[in-house]
C-alpha cells in the first residue's frame, strides 16, 4: 500500500453498520482503503508491516496488474476505474409486457466521484443523462434511475458513467483493443442487456 494513500483515507475498521465487524466480514479488524481493489481490504488483520519499497508478491504481481494488449502489464494499479451497470431491468428480472419501467444501477469511481451516468435503449446509438440518486460521494458507489416507456420491441440497455476526473466508461471492443483478452481484475467496460419482445434480459456478451 503506497504511504501517500495510508495517509489520505486508509481506515481500520473495527464496526460495520454500528455493530462489531462479523467474521466473514474480517472481525476483528480490517483494513480498509477506500476505490481501491477489494483484495487491499485485508481482512482478519493481525498486523502492518512498513518496508522501504514494494512487496513483489504472487498474486499482485501475477493476477493484480493491468495486461495490454501487445502482453506487458503494469503493476500496482490498484485504483478502480470509473464503472456503471443496469440492475434493473437485468437477468433474471423479466419484463412482463410494454410499459412503463425503470432503470436503475450503480456507478463508482476509485479515483473520484461520480459525475454523471448516460443510460442507453437503443444499443449505444443514443444516450440520456439520467438523475443521481444522492448522496454523491467520492469513491463511493452511487445510485441512478430514470423511467423509461417500453413499446415491446427487442432492445438492448447499457449505462455509461463519467468520473470527476474526466474518465468515461469505455465501450468493450475498445478495452480489449488497450488491454486485451486478460484484463479481468479491473475490467471496467460497459455492460449491455438485451430485452428480448418476451420480456426475458440477457447478457449480450455471454
Amino acid at each position: 500500500i503506497p504511504m501517500a494513500k495510508a495517509m489520505d483515507d486508509a481506515l481500520l475498521a473495527l464496526f460495520q453498520n454500528g455493530e462489531r465487524l462479523r467474521p466473514e466480514n474480517g472481525y476483528p479488524v480490517r483494513l480498509f482503503l477506500p476505490g481501491y481493489e477489494g483484495n487491499m481490504s485485508v481482512k482478519w488483520l493481525r498486523r502492518l508491516k512498513v518496508v522501504a519499497t514494494a512487496t513483489m508478491t504472487k498474486d499482485e504481481t501475477s493476477r493484480y496488474t493491468d495486461l495490454q494488449a501487445d502482453g506487458k502489464a503494469l503493476m500496482f494499479t490498484y485504483p478502480m476505474e470509473v464503472k456503471s451497470f443496469i440492475t434493473r431491468p437485468s437477468p433474471g428480472r423479466a419484463l412482463s409486457g410494454a410499459g412503463l419501467y425503470e432503470v436503475a444501477g450503480i456507478a463508482w469511481s476509485g479515483n473520484g466521484t461520480i459525475a454523471k451516468v448516460e443510460v442507453s435503449t437503443d444499443g449505444g446509438k443514443t444516450w440520456a443523462v439520467t438523475p443521481l440518486v444522492p448522496p454523491v460521494l467520492p469513491r463511493a458507489i452511487t445510485c441512478f434511475r430514470m423511467p423509461w416507456k417500453w413499446s415491446g420491441s427487442p432492445v438492448v440497455v447499457k449505462s455509461r458513467a463519467t468520473d470527476s476526473t474526466g474518465a468515461v466508461q469505455p465501450e468493450r471492443d475498445k478495452f480489449i483493443a488497450e488491454h486485451g483478452h486478460n484484463a479481468v481484475f479491473h475490467y471496467n467496460a460497459i455492460q449491455a442487456w438485451s430485452v428480448e419482445a418476451n420480456g426475458e434480459v440477457k447478457h449480450v456478451y455471454a
